[in-house]
């Protein structure tokens, strides 16, 4: 029995999660899968599953198997795939990973492009601000905003983002403006993460970079919170320029310390390390890395036509 067909029956067993199951996902005898696990096991002497009457479950050793095999027959598929259909055809599964507001601002709105332009793909979309695992949620590229700490992950900067220092007009107008990010302290400023780095906001001075530490009564782990407090006109927040490109464009919100805030984001597109990626996640990679860029450039210019404010300096 070659080692293919018992992979792809050890495989189809975990995924449909029995015996019956996977016979009837590969098409097989149940016997037939029955006897492929058992070689596969007799080779490599573990045992991958924990068998009972009411259900079969993956051991240790079978997780950590299957962890490091289905990614190898999933890139068989694909090179076979890759060969068998034209070249232009794009198709297949791909699941993209983004923060929630980068992702509603920037990446939902390109899909019906990408969806245009590849009609074959079936795309799953993830939004969320946790810092997803990629191999074990299955993501075939993420989209992330600042430094990448993945050291097995392949990572492609496409764009930049500024950062901007914000509020609203009405909370300036009722607590002043701060001139320096000294007098940050004396306001309430909203802080995402609640991290010791998050309450450290970076600027730059004639004597090079320096950070102020800040607080306020309101933090989260979801921008859209902090979002929400600054047009509200809670507080101040530091944010990346395409965190706020819709708000940035109104007279509601201004940017403060222009003069102090000269960082930037690298927009970072995200895949797994692995010997041979896909051609539908190639293509998608492709696409996102010319629309966000365009999108990015296209936005900037449309937020630095608001306009700023002219206020007094903090009472």
């Amino acid at each position: 029995m070659n080692r293919f067909h018992e992979l792809t029956a050890f495989i189809a067993v975990a995924e449909a999660g029995g015996f019956s199951a996977a016979a009837r996902r590969t098409g097989l005898a149940q016997p037939a899968v029955s006897k492929a696990v058992a070689a596969l096991e007799k080779r490599l002497g573990v045992a991958l599953f924990n068998r009972s009457t009411r259900r079969v479950m993956l051991t240790d050793h079978g997780r950590r198997y299957l962890d490091r095999t289905r990614s190898m027959i999933e890139e068989l598929d694909d090179a076979d795939n890759e060969m068998t259909k034209s070249s232009l055809q794009v198709s297949g599964p791909v699941r993209i990973s983004a923060a929630a507001t980068f992702g509603r601002l920037h990446v939902l709105p390109l899909i019906p492009e990408l969806l245009a332009l590849h009609p074959a793909l079936d795309v799953d979309v993830v939004l969320s601000d946790l810092t997803r695992d990629m191999v074990e949620d299955r993501v075939d590229l993420a989209i992330r905003i600042g430094p990448v700490d993945e050291p097995d992950a392949v990572v492609r900067s496409v764009a930049g983002t500024p950062l901007v220092c914000v509020g609203a007009r009405r909370y300036f107008h009722q607590h002043g403006m701060p001139q320096t990010p000294a007098d940050l302290v004396n306001h309430n400023c909203l802080v995402y993460g609640g991290l010791r780095e998050a309450t450290d906001w970076p600027f730059v001075g004639p004597d090079g970079p320096f950070s102020v530490s800040v607080r306020g009564n309101l933090s989260s782990n979801s921008i859209e919170t902090i979002r929400a407090g600054v047009l509200a006109g809670v507080g101040i927040g530091f944010f990346t320029e395409a965190s706020l490109v819709e708000d940035l464009s109104t007279p509601d919100v201004v940017t403060i310390l222009d003069a102090f805030v000269r960082g930037v984001r690298d927009v970072n597109l995200v895949w797994p390390k692995r010997r041979f990626v896909p051609v539908r996640v190639r293509h998608t990679t492709e696409f996102f890395a010319r629309a966000i860029a365009r999108r990015l450039r296209r936005d900037g210019r449309a937020a630095t036509r608001a306009s700023p404010l002219t206020t007094e300096g903090p009472r």
